[in-house]
């Protein structure tokens, strides 16, 4: 992978799951090898196209490149880019409870409210 050597915008690496990088692997849920990945480094992606250099090149072109985020503000809508700065004036600390309490409303109250919701719905075309 030579053409993307000193890019400072892509990496391309492999990792030995077996060795040094185990942990690695562990932390990103890599079951099989081959395994690749793509993406943000906090949230990569399972990659399923063709593994030959032209289809990942490819792929590469027509999917990846910067996105709206902290790095790329100007990427961001108005009301997307007022929240990143939100979050990113407050201390870590208190992002990472924010982050704690919204999983917990994902995982814990939203199936009870699509449950609710379920039922109201039968109930009401019983009527």
């Amino acid at each position: 992978m030579d053409e993307f050597n000193g890019s400072p915008g892509s990496l391309v690496a492999d990792v030995d799951c077996t060795a040094e990088g185990q942990s690695l692997c562990e932390k990103h849920e890599v079951k099989g090898y081959p395994t690749i990945k793509y993406g943000d480094p906090g949230d990569l992606k399972d990659y399923s196209g063709g593994r030959d250099f032209n289809a990942l090149k490819k792929f590469a072109e027509e999917n990846l490149g910067p996105t709206c985020g902290p790095a790329n503000l100007e990427l961001c809508s108005e009301e997307v880019k007022k929240k990143i700065e939100g979050y990113m004036a407050m201390s870590g600390d208190r992002l990472e409870g924010k982050i704690r309490n919204a999983i917990r409303i994902v995982e814990e109250e939203v199936p009870i409210m699509k449950k609710v919701s379920a039922h109201m719905k039968k109930t009401k075309s019983d009527l």
